[in-house]
């Protein structure tokens, strides 16, 4: 079985390097200085659970050259995903399946429109990882991946990725309702991405002043009122969950939006705040949290350098 990856950041990087490190046949696509030092140095993870060196790592610019794969993770940002959707024909084969792990909520759409239901899979995941330099990904916390077909079952073709990620040295877990997994970590992500962008500071400097982690738990209570009024059955214990997953997050962690923030990047900004504010009036659902998230971070959204 083969795994291609499109988008080899922080996600791809470190889930597709993991696997990589077990023998699965793993092939990065990339470009750039990125896509050099992978041919040049190969791979290097710098984390807390251990560091990696792939010395050797297949890995193209070219989806023609890397060809059909059996799973591909789709994971370039949000705000690429138009333009990635047109690499993906040469890497499907009959039976390949597309498992976005992107933030927010509407990767699924977008794949189901571009590449067909058959194709297509639901994927989240919990990770907090960048390149921090070309080649070379830092992982900081969490490394938990999860999918699951759309319709709920437990397809070989699941079954076999999952049996793949055990002995990569991550969480992985194949759901049977990948809607409300991929809401219920939306919940959490768009407070903390949120959060920490407009704050510019880390979960620890959030966490220990009362009244910004209360307007944290305000923005989380938001998203999950406008994934309910949605239709979808996340539980009410969220709200909880968040408060116990943020209290042993190490303090130093920062959401993707802020990392790209302080580097002048383009910001995931309409796809998070943005989008818990879009869906909450599509829905009659206020969010005034998110608002002022998605207003004070806009001037940003298409990265400060430029």
């Amino acid at each position: 079985m083969r795994i291609a990856i499109v988008g080899s950041g922080g996600v791809g990087g470190y889930f597709g390097g993991r696997l990589g490190a077990t023998g699965v046949d793993v092939t990065f696509l990339a470009r750039g200085a990125h896509l050099e030092a992978l041919h040049t140095r190969g791979l290097r993870i710098e984390s807390p659970k251990g560091n990696l060196h792939l010395p050797r790592v297949n890995a193209s610019d070219d989806p023609v050259a890397i060809g059909p794969a059996d799973i591909v993770f789709f994971a370039v940002k949000l705000y690429d995903t138009e333009g990635a959707l047109a690499l993906l024909p040469p890497l499907l084969g009959p039976d390949t399946v597309v498992i976005p792990l992107q933030n927010g909520v509407d990767s699924v759409a977008m794949l189901t429109r571009a590449v067909g239901q058959a194709h297509t899979a639901g994927g989240t995941c919990y990770v907090s990882a960048v390149i921090s330099e070309p080649g070379v990904i830092r992982h900081t916390a969490m490394d938990h991946l999860i999918f699951g077909e759309l319709d709920g079952t437990r397809s070989s073709r699941l079954e076999w990725l999952l049996e793949a990620c055990r002995p990569a040295g991550f969480q992985a877990t194949l759901s049977t309702d990948i809607t409300v997994d991929i809401w219920s970590k939306f919940i959490r992500l768009s407070a903390f991405s949120g959060m920490t962008a407009v704050t510019r500071s880390p979960i620890g400097v959030i966490r220990e002043d009362p009244e910004l982690f209360a307007m944290l738990k305000v923005a989380a209570r938001e998203t999950m009122t406008v994934a309910q009024a949605r239709g979808v059955a996340v539980p009410r214990s969220s709200l909880d969950d968040v408060a116990a997953a943020f209290s042993v997050v190490p303090p130093e962690a920062k959401s993707s939006m802020l990392e790209d923030l302080e580097r002048g990047r383009r910001l995931e900004l309409a796809w998070l705040s943005g989008a818990v504010v879009r869906i909450g009036r599509e829905v009659g659902i206020d969010t005034p949290t998110h608002r002022f998230i998605n207003a004070v971070l806009k001037p940003y959204a298409n990265g400060s350098l430029g």
